[in-house]
């Protein structure tokens, strides 16, 4: 599975428009969804932001390993 289609996992889990996901890590709007198009992929403080939204809100433990691993 592809970094883009990671997150887009995650933000459906976790129930969040690309516009509260963006909120939540503190990025833009147009960030996510540039991830989530294959455009960019998150630098590291976004990924680590991320990975602590999904330990805290017990996020299944593979899909933060596939973040951690991908590049």
């Amino acid at each position: 599975m592809e970094l883009k289609e990671i997150i887009k996992v995650i933000r459906l889990e976790l129930n969040l428009s690309q516009e509260a996901l963006a909120r939540e890590l503190h990025v833009g709007f147009t960030s996510v969804n540039r991830w989530e198009n294959g455009h960019t992929k998150p630098n590291q403080i976004a990924r680590h932001a991320l990975i602590e939204l999904c330990r805290n809100n017990n996020v299944d433990s593979d899909l933060i390993s596939l973040i951690e691993k991908a590049k």
